[in-house]
């Protein structure tokens, strides 16, 4: 009997082992997986919640462009409004032809503030077509241009060299709101701002080194991607933008409904400590770290972070966010 109980519980503890060796295997791989995935895979993991970015958890907009998408979809919203229904021909063929070759959707709303969907405009640089395609940029790509008949004109032609268009120059730039400012500005501006801000490739940093039309035309797309997909997205945000999100987003698929239900979220920036915030609002540091994974990392790099707390301790730090900012800043201090 001695040495059947030995041996059973000699057994039960290789099998504790094995479980344990599984589950670090398991949490290995998906850190693995996380650092080999590119933004864009890692961003459509999070979609797999939902069937539009109307069901994932807000995307912050940048503080810089509040003001300017508000105004812009104000005067704009009714136009964009009837736009929903007529348009919808047009950018059911424009999702199919950029999932193609593997550009995001939302790049559609590219053709919206370009030229409205109008086949025939013409802009006073020449550029013409839903996409603005300038002449020399359509032949490049095989397209015919004259007066008889221009090619830049018909909706899927034309969709195709855009998209030509935008892959290169994403693999230039990397992301798409610089794409954006390459597409109406050249790709030779948006060289030379990054080379005058340091090297910097956040929209948000160089933007001044650009031309104001081009400043603009970025803005005008997040404005119409917001309105239209009623949230933000891979389009709308710098890599450190989407690096932050998918940081403070990346234990959603693992909160259950009630949790998600019961807690809000709110964009913070800022030396935060997560121990004096959770201490603060009357909250568990272990639940405040499920709910907040990277916290303090995140805001340590200079990020934005989506911070989650259940609705009533978010009361709390809303009516005391400053006070709780201080005391974390003097703890920061103190400890050097």
């Amino acid at each position: 009997m001695f040495f059947c109980r030995k041996y059973k519980a000699f057994f039960l503890l290789l099998a504790i082992v094995h479980i344990a060796l599984q589950v670090a295997a398991a949490e290995a791989i998906d850190t693995l997986n996380d650092s080999v995935l590119s933004k864009e895979e890692r961003f459509s993991r999070l979609l797999q919640q939902g069937t539009s970015l109307k069901n994932i958890p807000a995307v912050p907009l940048n503080m810089q462009a509040v003001s300017f998408v508000q105004e812009f979809n104000r005067k704009q919203g009714k136009e964009m409004d009837r736009m929903r229904g007529w348009a919808k021909p047009y950018f059911d063929m424009y999702d199919l032809i950029l999932t193609q070759y593997g550009i995001p959707k939302e790049m559609k709303y590219l053709s919206v503030i370009e030229s409205h969907l109008q086949s025939n405009l013409v802009s006073w640089a020449g550029a013409v077509g839903p996409w603005q395609l300038m002449d020399y940029e359509a032949k490049r790509f095989g397209l015919r241009t004259g007066k008889l008949h221009d090619e830049r004109t018909d909706y899927y032609s034309s969709t195709h060299v855009a998209c030509k268009l935008m892959k290169e120059l994403y693999e230039e730039f990397g992301n798409w709101l610089l794409v954006i400012a390459a597409y109406n500005g050249g790709a030779g501006r948006v060289r030379q701002a990054i080379e005058k801000s340091g090297g910097s490739r956040n929209f948000w940093n160089l933007q001044y080194y650009l031309k104001d039309e081009t400043r603009t035309h970025v803005k005008k797309f997040i404005a119409t991607h917001y309105f239209f997909e009623g949230n933000g997205g891979i389009t709308t945000m710098t890599d450190e933008e989407i690096n932050g999100y998918l940081a403070s987003q990346k234990n959603n698929l693992t909160l259950s409904e009630e949790i998600l239900a019961n807690t809000s979220t709110a964009e913070i920036s800022g030396r935060y400590n997560s121990v004096i915030l959770a201490n603060y609002v009357i909250l568990n540091i272990a639940e405040f770290n499920k709910l907040n994974p990277g916290f303090d990392k995140e805001l340590a790099e200079g990020n934005r972070y989506m911070l989650r707390l259940p609705i009533s301790q978010m009361k709390i730090f809303e009516s005391r966010k400053r006070e709780i900012l201080m005391l974390s800043i003097k703890a920061l201090l103190e400890s050097r």
